[in-house]
């Protein structure tokens, strides 16, 4: 884990907090990826209800990157001028969102929920495994 002041290097951009945290690809793991960024959040005075919002897209995130990818999942939150990043990486390859021997109500909610709550979101497939960003304001 870093948490430094110095500039982004993923985001391009000098930040105010920034924190990485690097755990197996593993359902068993989620919950440590939710409290390391309920802790950290906390600990930068992200206001209750954001971090509330941040930790449950950390929780989804990190539960997709569990489910698909093979070897670890990364979390990097980043907390810049009213806004914080977070970005989940896996290891995994792209994945079929339209899968016909899941029933629909039993998965996809997960990210559903993430664009609910995040002002924006992105995916990009690179050549390591699948990232996923998603944005959130916080109040001063």
């Amino acid at each position: 884990m870093t948490d430094s002041p110095s500039p982004s290097s993923l985001l391009g951009q000098s930040c105010s907090h920034e924190a990485l945290l690097t755990l197996p690809a593993q359902e068993a793991h989620v919950s440590a990826a939710r409290h390391f960024a309920a802790d950290l959040l906390e600990a930068w005075s992200v206001p209750v209800s954001e971090r509330e919002s941040a930790v449950l897209i950390v929780d989804e995130l990190a539960a997709n990157a569990a489910q698909y990818g093979r070897e670890r999942m990364t979390l990097l939150l980043v907390l810049d001028d009213g806004t914080l990043h977070i970005v989940v990486t896996d290891s995994g390859m792209e994945v079929d969102r339209h899968r016909t021997d899941i029933a629909p109500d039993e998965h996809g909610r997960g990210t559903g929920i993430v664009q609910y709550l995040a002002q924006s979101t992105e995916v990009h497939q690179t050549r390591g495994g699948r990232e996923v960003r998603a944005c959130l304001r916080c109040s001063p």
